[in-house]
């Protein structure tokens, strides 16, 4: 069965996002990229891994597809590029309440209850399936059981408050599967969801 693999950026003290425009990312998906290039290299095999990818119908309307087009476009020999080139050709899932013709090619949007949308595309036979969106995207799939592997791409910065994706998820073991540093300062640590699961509810909370 397909692995379905969520990738995101945090904070060296775990959160995915800023309440204010405080540039804390290496490289934040625009032009001024401050990643290695074993990084470089790294992110694209990443992949390599995948053929599909679930996105979130919000970073859909955001321009998520149209900005790595225009990447590819622009940056056609590129060696770094060549994942924005990948997204464009690769099939693309988009659940949605209120699903219409998508404008993109090898763009579906699907509807219906997520954990079903998920374990058809897990059941289907192919590579891995890449997870794109924002914080609750990423929470709502981590509360229903859906990820089985999270890639954290560990930025050197630290925002002391902030958006997380596991607040409300409970308490829940991974396993390491790597965790590799590279000259930028950026660490990637891959997990694997472990079996027990256990919530916070009753617990001592005091230690």
């Amino acid at each position: 069965m397909r692995k379905l693999i969520l990738q995101m950026q945090v904070s060296a003290d775990g959160f995915v996002g800023s309440y204010g425009t405080v540039n804390w990312q290496l490289w934040g998906w625009g032009d001024n990229n401050f990643w290695d290039d074993e990084l470089k290299r790294d992110f694209n095999a990443h992949f390599e891994r995948i053929d599909t990818i679930l996105l979130s119908r919000k970073m859909l309307n955001e321009g998520y597809l149209r900005h790595w087009e225009n990447a590819a476009n622009r940056y056609p020999t590129e060696p770094f590029y060549a994942f924005a080139k990948r997204i464009t050709e690769m099939s693309k899932m988009v659940p949605t309440n209120k699903p219409t013709e998508p404008a993109w090619e090898r763009t579906t949007l699907v509807s219906g209850d997520l954990h079903e949308v998920v374990g058809a595309l897990k059941s289907q036979r192919g590579r891995d399936i890449g997870v794109f969106g924002g914080a609750g995207f990423a929470a709502a799939l981590i509360e229903q059981g859906l990820v089985d592997e999270f890639q954290f791409y560990v930025n050197p910065a630290v925002l002391g408050d902030g958006v997380r994706i596991f607040a409300a998820s409970g308490f829940r073991k991974l396993k390491l599967l790597e965790a590799k540093a590279y000259s930028s300062g950026m660490v990637v640590s891959r997990y694997t969801s472990s079996p027990e699961r256990a919530n916070l509810r009753g617990r001592d909370r005091t230690r």
